[in-house]
């Protein structure tokens, strides 16, 4: 069981957040610069934080330098990501 999924990330906004799931696309803001992976790293915080999936369970596969980057979940599949990313989008 594993999921993957396409992040668009601005970095340096005004706020961590995820701004909507169109098709199999996740568009993401964080605070954080892309310098030396910061951007990165908040993304996956994020991303931890609304999946509630333990740290080991989720890492960048693609795109670690580039705004637009592919993202695995190894213990949910792609219904339980769906699932869980809109019911946080429902909750704004």
């Amino acid at each position: 069981m594993s999921a993957r999924l396409d992040v668009r990330l601005t970095p340096r906004s005004g706020r961590n957040e995820i701004r909507a799931l169109e098709a199999s696309t996740l568009s993401v803001r964080v605070t954080s610069p892309p310098v030396v992976g910061e951007a990165n790293a908040a993304l996956l915080e994020l991303l931890f934080d609304v999946t509630s999936v333990p740290k080991s369970s989720l890492r960048i596969v693609s795109g670690q330098s580039s705004r637009t980057k592919r993202v695995e979940w190894t213990t949910l599949d792609m219904e339980e990501v769906t699932v869980r990313i809109n019911q946080k989008l429902g909750g704004k």
